[in-house]
């Protein structure tokens, strides 16, 4: 990417609290670039102790959020997608806009997650303005993140593992690194008006397969995968709130394992120049100590 692409000064942070925008400010930091950190909780970020000037915003308040924005060349939000609208129209004109949204936008089984995903790309598309909406999968590895960890307790208690179809559903998972990276790289990208992009790991895998990944990442042994009917484990998830020994699973995600989420990643590697881990890497990174 040459060096025209680039934007000085300081990256306007919205979500900067949170795992996604946490893990960005620490690398933006890193790379010597000033953070302006847009949060609604102001403690929750000094917490953090990731130096960056701090404004304090609600999203559902316009005036503070252009305040806020007032002077940004580049802004990445790693807020819900949905306060995009509020985030173009609290915006400078010209600034570089990197927002986070999900794939969750393409599953068959829509919600208020997925349709506020899908309004605010259709509100950054509609935009006509310098920027991309980066749609991750489901994101792994951040700090206090609860997919694969959540995963691992869950199979230290169970002796066998029910999955709807047998977990031959596929899923392609993607580091809380690489989302970083990819979000770096849009920041600096010279977009010449909005797009939407799916950012993924390498390679989609049966879910089961993802479980045995998990499994031996965390130590434990090979667990015993046994196919159970999709509606006899959506009737069964509210039973995980009695047992406190167990994770919590609702039925929305049980739902959503009984659909494959596999994505190219050709646009993702061309553009940003991001190749993502493989998950055998990112599992040992979220494992050790």
């Amino acid at each position: 990417m040459s060096d025209t692409a680039r934007v000085a000064g300081p990256v306007h942070v919205i979500g900067a609290s949170g795992r996604s925008g946490a893990a960005l400010c620490r690398a933006l930091v890193a790379r010597g670039v000033a953070v302006v950190a847009v949060v609604r909780r102001p403690a929750a970020w000094q917490a953090l102790g990731i130096p960056g000037e701090m404004r304090v915003a609600e999203l559902r308040d316009p005036a503070a959020l252009a305040t806020a924005l007032g002077n940004a060349a580049r802004i990445a939000s790693c807020a819900h997608a949905r306060h995009t609208a509020a985030i173009l129209a609290a915006a400078p004109r010209r600034a570089r806009l990197v927002l986070l949204g999900s794939t969750r936008r393409f599953t068959r089984w829509i919600d208020a997650h997925g349709s506020g995903v899908l309004a605010g790309e259709v509100a950054l598309l509609a935009s006509g303005r310098p920027g991309v909406m980066l749609h991750p999968t489901m994101i792994y590895g951040a700090q206090g993140e609860d997919n694969v960890r959540r995963l691992a307790r869950l199979l230290r208690w169970l002796p066998v593992v029910p999955l709807p179809g047998g977990g031959r559903h596929l899923v392609q998972p993607i580091h809380q690194d690489d989302v970083t990276r990819c979000v770096l790289a849009a920041l600096d990208y010279p977009w010449q008006g909005p797009q939407a992009m799916v950012i993924a790991g390498p390679t989609p895998l049966p879910y089961a397969a993802f479980v045995r990944a998990v499994a031996a990442a965390a130590g434990l042994g090979r667990p015993r995968i046994v196919p159970v009917p999709g509606w006899l484990l959506m009737a069964a998830a509210p039973l995980t709130r009695l047992l406190t020994f167990l994770p919590r699973i609702r039925a929305a995600e049980v739902r959503r394992l009984m659909e494959d989420k596999a994505f190219p990643i050709a646009t993702m590697t061309a553009t940003l120049d991001v190749r993502p881990i493989p998950l055998e890497e990112g599992l040992a990174r979220t494992f050790t100590p």
